[in-house]
């Protein structure tokens, strides 16, 4: 039995009859990903959330304006532990342990990169990973400059592939008879009926749902183009004659 210390996020005011429970905005936050696990973000709305922290809707905007101000607040507390410093080791090896665990939050979550797509948090969880992926790229001998939109390459990439991972795992119907949003049999059909040479030989990889290795890979890109930026000339450069 919880102890009223820590009342579960789910218990609802409806069987008290006293003052409702003090909101704080952690445990509403809290309680917002157990709704976004449970039932997706499309379901999550403040009505719902109010329910299960057990307060009157009106009383969450206190502590969100809008919507988009929990969403940031949640995508803020998904990014616990990501900032700590990754292995000692060479910058792209650290740079990737950041990358992957990045992906590993985002993941943690249903719908956890949509969620994430589009907040600015400035709360320290959000602002001590980019620290830190900024720190190993100027550690390396990265301009700030290079530093600066290198992280912009590498948590755009994460994002925007987590959330076609997600996507793509997505279930379909309400029985999961239909399909979801990827649909490999129909890609076949349509590649096959079109008669697509080139994508004929490429749909084992563009069918697959081995995610990691697709992160992986495009991850491995952007490493390999990172190196080949010249950290002496100017910003943006890349040495001539580099493979």
């Amino acid at each position: 039995m919880s102890s009223p210390s820590t009342p579960h996020p789910a218990e609802g005011a409806r069987a008290a009859r006293g003052r409702p429970p003090r909101l704080d905005q952690g445990r509403t936050a809290q309680a917002a990903l157990e709704l976004l696990d449970a039932a997706g973000l499309d379901a999550l709305t403040m009505r719902r959330l109010a329910d299960a922290v057990g307060a009157q809707a009106g009383a969450l905007y206190r502590h969100f304006a809008t919507k988009q101000d929990l969403l940031t607040v949640m995508a803020e507390r998904m990014l616990e532990g990501c900032s700590a410093p990754p292995p000692e080791g060479d910058w792209s090896e650290r740079l990737t342990v950041l990358a992957h665990r990045m992906r590993a939050a985002l993941l943690a979550h249903r719908d956890g990169a949509r969620v994430y797509a589009g907040t600015h948090s400035t709360g320290p969880n959000t602002l001590g990973f980019a620290e830190t992926l900024i720190g190993v790229l100027r550690g390396a001998s990265f301009r700030d400059e290079d530093a600066a939109r290198a992280v912009l390459a590498v948590v755009n990439f994460t994002v925007g592939h987590t959330l076609e991972e997600q996507a793509a795992l997505r279930p379909g119907g309400p029985d999961a008879a239909e399909p979801g949003p990827a649909d490999p049999d129909g890609l076949r059909r349509a590649v096959a009926a079109q008669g697509l040479p080139h994508l004929t030989a490429a749909l084992p990889v563009l069918t697959s749902t081995d995610f990691a290795a697709h992160f992986a890979f495009g991850l491995n890109l952007l490493v390999q183009g990172l190196r080949a930026t010249d950290r002496n000339g100017p910003a943006g450069a890349v040495e001539a004659g580099r493979p």
